[in-house]
């Protein structure tokens, strides 16, 4: 366990899916987000989900509930920015954010990202996936540590219309953790998007890749 606070970003409009909260779709006996809690909660100090309207859409999982600070469906970087605020008034430095549609999550990957962090002394360290059996790289922008320093950046960022994560976060200190993987389909940052993707992941779960 790191003792620093993971972020769920579970803000998104679910338009591939067709609308609504795709983490709270069943995979197997279990929701989506349910599956990533599980995953997240044992590697972080404490955990909260970022949520874009109604929380009482939502069960009940006995963690915080941080809303979008900033109106509007501005995209993970709210997400973020509504960490960053929530982290700062409890005295923290870093936040850990991981995406509510990715239930097959390396057990060790805020370990990972923020080993890297301390060692390099950066703002940001992003997750990416190797795939080992080709060239491919794969940055996933929705994992990542970020310093809660730069909140007011991101603020004066996302009001000046940036939407795109990687935009702004070059702008900073950042360095990649690469998590090897054999091919496409086994890479831990697999994530829901769409009915088929869906159904991908039940086969990973029968599977035993979770």
């Amino acid at each position: 366990m790191i003792d620093i606070p993971g972020i769920i970003l579970a803000g998104g409009l679910s338009r591939r899916m067709g609308g609504g909260d795709k983490g709270l779709l069943m995979l197997g006996e279990t929701s989506i987000i349910e599956r990533v809690i599980d995953k997240i909660l044992p590697q972080v100090g404490s955990l909260a989900i970022n949520i874009n309207g109604d929380s009482s859409r939502f069960p009940d999982y006995k963690l915080p509930i941080i809303p979008d600070s900033i109106k509007g469906y501005l995209g993970p970087l709210s997400g973020i920015l509504a960490g960053m605020e929530w982290a700062f008034k409890n005295g923290n430095r870093y936040i850990a954010t991981v995406a509510a549609d990715t239930p097959f999550l390396p057990d060790d990957l805020i370990k990972r990202l923020h080993a890297m962090v301390k060692r390099k002394n950066l703002n940001i360290g992003i997750a990416a996936s190797r795939i080992l059996s080709g060239d491919d790289v794969f940055i996933h922008p929705t994992f990542g540590i970020w310093e809660v320093a730069l909140k007011d950046d991101l603020r004066d960022a996302l009001a000046n219309d940036t939407r795109k994560i990687m935009f702004w976060a070059k702008k900073f200190k950042l360095d990649y953790y690469y998590f090897d993987t054999s091919d496409k389909l086994s890479d831990p940052f697999f994530n829901i998007n769409t009915p088929d993707d869906l159904e991908e992941a039940k086969c990973r779960l029968k599977k035993g890749l979770l």
